[in-house]
């Protein structure tokens, strides 16, 4: 049996997925063709339907939902872990009419909640979304290209170190929205691969994360090599807050955050409790 399968470069994902993607574990039987690649672009290859398992972010889910059913493990899913608003420092949102905003793609979670962080403030910033690859929007917004930018990923630890400051925590405003976690990623199978399969592959992911905690280091240089020459700090650090329970298993809690989210994404559409469900 072989199974495309694809996720992100980023460290969480590689961590993730080390041990299933280099023969660490027992994959059952399972041939997993691999692609890496930045998550807007597997939004944009999901929806042509190229890949049997993916990383979707959970906004693009949400418009994908007819065609993926998530698996509860691999998500990347939390508290205190989601995109932040930068600028320059003294910037203010409300102060700067129709401002540019760069941002990691129209189809990804970030722009999703500061779309709904906008709305928030009543109509009283009316922004301009600048999509452009993410290690590219505090270049931008140094460079003055843009007036703010939303990072994600290790944006989160480096940005101060570059001179910028803290617009708007989407992550936390999401909390306080919601009192739930921010979903952010997923890893979906689409809808037609036979369940038992797909949680199959539910099952090796959450091996695949178990091996990696059992054995330190073990991934390091597959880490490494797709890092973007992140430092090891920054690598750890990433792990260590987007690798968390809600990985390993959503869990109850993690269910009704993404069932929120996703309604949310709908448009306040409640997502039906049976005949459509949203996970595998």
């Amino acid at each position: 049996m072989k199974l495309h399968l694809a996720f992100s470069s980023c460290p969480n994902d590689t961590f993730i997925f080390h041990a299933l993607v280099n023969g660490c574990i027992d994959t059952r039987g399972i041939e997993f063709e691999v692609t890496l690649a930045d998550v807007e672009t597997l939004n944009r290859e999901a929806a042509k339907g190229k890949h049997d398992v993916t990383k979707l972010s959970f906004a693009a889910f949400a418009h994908l939902r007819d065609r993926y059913r998530i698996l509860r493990t691999g998500a990347a899913l939390g508290r205190g872990c989601g995109p932040l608003v930068v600028g320059l420092p003294g910037s203010r949102l409300q102060a700067v009419q129709n401002p540019r905003i760069a941002v990691p793609g129209m189809k990804t979670t970030a722009v999703f909640l500061f779309r709904l962080f906008l709305k928030d403030l009543d109509g009283t910033v009316e922004p301009e979304l600048v999509p452009m690859p993410f290690d590219q929007i505090m270049p931008a917004v140094l460079d003055r290209k843009v007036d703010f930018g939303v990072v994600i990923h290790e944006g989160r630890f480096v940005y101060q170190d570059l001179g910028l400051s803290l617009v708007r925590d989407l992550g936390n405003w999401w909390e306080e929205y919601s009192s739930l976690p921010v979903p952010l990623g997923c890893i979906a199978a689409k809808k037609d691969l036979d369940p038992k399969l797909g949680r199959t592959v539910e099952t090796l992911i959450g091996e695949s994360i178990r091996y990696a905690r059992n054995n330190p280091g073990a991934g390091d240089s597959y880490i490494r090599r797709h890092a973007r020459e992140l430092s090891r700090e920054v690598i750890d650090r990433h792990i260590e807050l987007y690798v968390n329970r809600f990985s390993e298993n959503l869990g109850k809690e993690g269910e009704q955050a993404v069932a929120a989210f996703v309604r949310e994404a709908e448009g306040g559409n409640i997502v039906p409790e049976s005949g459509d469900p949203l996970f595998i």
